[in-house]
């Protein structure tokens, strides 16, 4: 069961405060980048943010489950979805945590 458009913009909306964020759709489910980074997944209607240092710190008691079968345990976001200022402060913790992206190669003319 996909996560649908509606529920990814709320969750989107809930979070906005972190900066610019975008939502990629991505086999049924979607994926949340903040500075080009993937920094949460959305999946099966729940928000899930990568387990970095930062994130860890700041949510040191969270629930931690896999986004999808044989993922890496990811943060489960519950209740702290509703406290948009810690959730800004997490995912800037995540996305300082990441390395940049790779940049693309450039296509051969």
């Amino acid at each position: 069961m996909g996560t649908s458009a509606q529920v990814a913009e709320g969750i989107l909306d809930q979070i906005s405060g972190a900066g610019p964020l975008s939502l990629r759709k991505m086999f049924g489910e979607y994926a949340i980048y903040l500075d080009g980074k993937v920094v949460a997944l959305i999946c099966d209607d729940t928000l899930f943010v990568k387990p970095t240092p930062g994130a860890l710190a700041l949510l040191e008691n969270n629930a931690m489950g896999p986004p999808y079968p044989g993922a890496k345990p990811h943060l489960l976001i519950d209740a702290a979805l509703d406290d948009g200022d810690l959730m800004a402060k997490v995912l800037r913790a995540v996305a300082a945590d990441l390395p940049a992206p790779k940049p693309k190669p450039k296509k051969a003319k």
